[in-house]
């Protein structure tokens, strides 16, 4: 049978819970499940709850004449009293039974007989007014005392419980708080005004309101919802074979005690679909797969990519217990911040130019040739033309040969300052490392440095198949303490493999399975140790994990504000420059002078075509053009230049006059040519 919610908790015991209530009928906001606050205020049609705790939290008044509602605390402390009914009781016996408190605690009780009454002994009229002092439950009656009017002798009588008439309550001297009102149903079904003038007047309908806990199947947290959810709920505890289990991340996992694992779980929701890793037993992980969870802990591992080629880029996040070995490949850097960056890794860095590098006096730039060497210092800030900077301070590596030539020229003891060269941190270079070993390393030996490339020369043999052989070359990214949990499929439990907690999203619960091996007898477990990541995972990883580096400097601002040279003051400029045992040309002949400024006379000019539609109208004038002979004009002009043939070894004393006059000759000659060319 279906009830209110807040009737059927203001009737439920505590001492009953657990129950289990399945709604019937629910408010409907835009959706099943609605928080305000935190509390639940919305369920849907056969949601099925597990109540587990109810708390009285507050008391809620009804105006009885216009319906308004208002909450008081449950410790309130003002007092009420009770309104009696307006309809009359028709028997004493139902006066004393019906009464909303215990008889003997509410005693004396005043009432009115609206009708005449006749007794033993005493006949009393309508409008009578008596007090019920005792009650005799075995002789059938009660003791009652007669009001008279002032300065006449009350009196007492014996009225029986079956006496019939019509008999009002008049209102007595009770006083209850809110909270004896709420917790006792005799008083819940009457009404009440506070005593109180100050307070509201009105007659009120006082309630309980309960604060709820309980929880729903395949929803993690606990629910709190009043008891005044305008919800019917049916109470199925007995019927109910429903198994309430609680929902777990990874992380709420992995924080439970040693000694629940290994345990079996149950997958509730499966990772998304966007997932960082990119493993053969991720896409198993859906929903109703079932797990063993050996054991938690936390891995040292280390994030590995491979070097950039034709072949797509993979990533890996390899266990610190892969057994394969490493040898170390020369790392390249096309900067000096780079630089910067891998000597405070590694230090006595020591690289090679792999391409010539220009000086730049202006900025500091210093000049590097293919297959210098350089051993990597330190950065400070430095003095340079262009003004203080970081700058990653080096030195020249010479060979044996060069090393004795440098003692010789450097007598002053000086050499080693000679050698010091500072490169700026925006400056782009080419650098390879140099490499002095050929040794063997495993993940260990290597130890945390990073970003170092490596290549696998040697299989785990515990790998059936290494994923890291066969790559050129692999860039050891960075090292990271990831906190795992040991799992295997339930048919394969032997097959282990470690899932990253915080890097997996999914809900898991446990169940009551029992393992798949005999009890105190634990299976051996053989690791997967190279899981493939994807390059999310990378970027992921080197926000969290590595260290927040400053970006390169920019190199310095050009000065937009110098002046820029006057081409035109450069030319004047070079015609009274003077050459060091320069060589002038002689005088060119007189008759070629002059046959220089002969110019041929125009073509006669071609009369133009007269229009037939305007043969009335004025012919207007013909443009006329120069014509020139262009190729006569350029020989004219080549026999007028001399060349360095021409000029003899005797002329060199008087070269000042002489190359003057060369000048003019050459200045008019050139511009009599282009004149000519335009109007060509």
């Amino acid at each position: 049978m279906a009830f209110p919610l807040q009737e059927y908790i203001a009737s439920l015991d505590s001492a009953c819970l657990p129950r289990i209530l399945q709604v019937c009928s629910g408010v409907y906001f835009q959706g099943s499940v609605y928080e305000i606050s935190g509390n639940e205020v919305c369920f849907s049609t056969g949601d099925i709850i597990k109540v587990t705790d109810i708390e009285l939290s507050s008391v809620c008044c009804e105006d009885v004449s216009s319906c308004e509602t208002f909450e008081l605390p449950i410790n309130h402390t003002g007092l009420l009293k009770v309104i009696p009914e307006e309809t009359p009781y028709s028997t004493v016996e139902e006066l004393v039974k019906l009464r909303p408190v215990g008889f003997e605690s509410s005693l004396p009780v005043t009432f009115t007989i609206r009708s005449k009454m006749t007794l033993a002994d005493v006949t009393l009229g309508a409008g009578t007014v008596l007090t019920l002092l005792s009650v005799v439950e075995k002789e059938e009656r009660c003791r009652c005392r007669i009001h008279r009017d002032p300065g006449q002798a009350s009196a007492e009588v014996d009225v029986p419980l079956g006496t019939r008439g019509e008999f009002y309550v008049h209102e007595g001297e009770e006083r209850f708080t809110p909270r004896q009102i709420v917790t006792s149903a005799h008083l819940r079904s009457q009404r009440f005004r506070f005593d109180n003038a100050a307070m509201c007047q009105r007659a009120l309908i006082l309630s309980p309101v309960y604060q709820m806990c309980a929880i729903m199947n395949l929803r993690k947290n606990t629910l709190r919802f009043p008891s005044t959810l305008a919800v019917d709920v049916v109470d199925i505890t007995d019927t109910c074979d429903v198994s309430f289990v609680t929902p777990l991340s990874l992380p709420e996992i992995h924080s439970q005690p040693d000694q629940t694992f290994p345990v079996v779980v149950e997958v509730l929701e499966g990772p998304e679909s966007r997932s960082m890793f990119k493993c053969s037993w991720l896409p198993q992980l859906q929903k109703g797969t079932q797990l063993i969870f050996h054991r938690k802990t936390t891995s040292p591992m280390t994030v590995m990519s491979s070097v950039k080629s034709r072949k797509a880029q993979k990533f890996f996040l390899v266990s610190t217990q892969y057994a394969g070995r490493f040898r170390r490949r020369p790392r390249g850097f096309d900067s000096a911040y780079e630089l910067y960056v891998a000597s405070a890794q590694t230090p006595g860095l020591r690289v090679s130019a792999t391409r010539n590098c220009e000086e730049v006096e202006e900025e500091g730039l210093p000049g590097l040739s293919v297959g210098e060497r350089l051993e990597v210092i330190g950065c400070q800030k430095v003095q340079l033309p262009c003004g203080q900077m970081d700058a990653v301070i080096c030195y020249r590596l010479r060979d044996a040969d060069d090393e004795g030539d440098s003692e010789d020229d450097d007598e002053d003891g000086d050499a080693k300052q000679k050698d010091q060269i500072y490169l700026p941190l925006y400056m782009q270079c080419h650098f390879v490392e140099l490499l002095s070993d050929n040794k063997k390393y495993t993940l260990n030996d290597l130890g945390p440095k990073a970003p170092l490339d490596v290549k696998a020369v040697s299989r785990d043999p515990e790998l059936e198949n290494d994923p890291l052989v066969g790559f050129p070359c692999l860039r050891i990214e960075g090292a990271t303490l990831e906190p795992t949990i040991q799992a295997s499929f339930l048919h394969t439990p032997n097959l282990c493999f470690e899932i990253p907690t915080q890097r997996v999203c999914m809900t898991v619960y446990c169940t009551q399975q029992p393992l798949p091996w005999p009890p105190n007898q634990a299976t051996k477990c053989s690791v997967e140790r190279v899981t493939e990541v994807t390059d999310r995972f990378l970027h992921e990883f080197q926000k969290e994990a590595l260290p927040v580096t400053r970006p390169p400097p920019r190199p310095p601002k050009r000065n937009l504000s110098a002046p820029t040279p006057n081409r035109s003051l450069l030319t004047k400029e070079f015609g009274n420059m003077t050459i060091k045992n320069r060589r002038s040309s002689s005088p060119l002949p007189a008759t070629q002078a002059t046959a220089s400024n002969h110019q041929p006379p125009p073509p006669p000019l071609a009369p133009r075509r007269s229009s037939t539609l305007h043969a009335s109208m004025q012919r207007a004038t013909p443009n006329t053009y120069v014509g020139v002979e262009r190729g006569k004009t350029f020989q004219k002009f080549a026999e007028n230049v001399p060349t360095i043939g021409s000029v003899s070894e005797d002329a060199a004393e008087n070269s000042d006059d002489e190359y003057e006059q060369v000048e003019d000759i050459l200045e008019g000659t050139l511009k009599k040519a282009q004149e000519s060319i335009m109007f060509c």
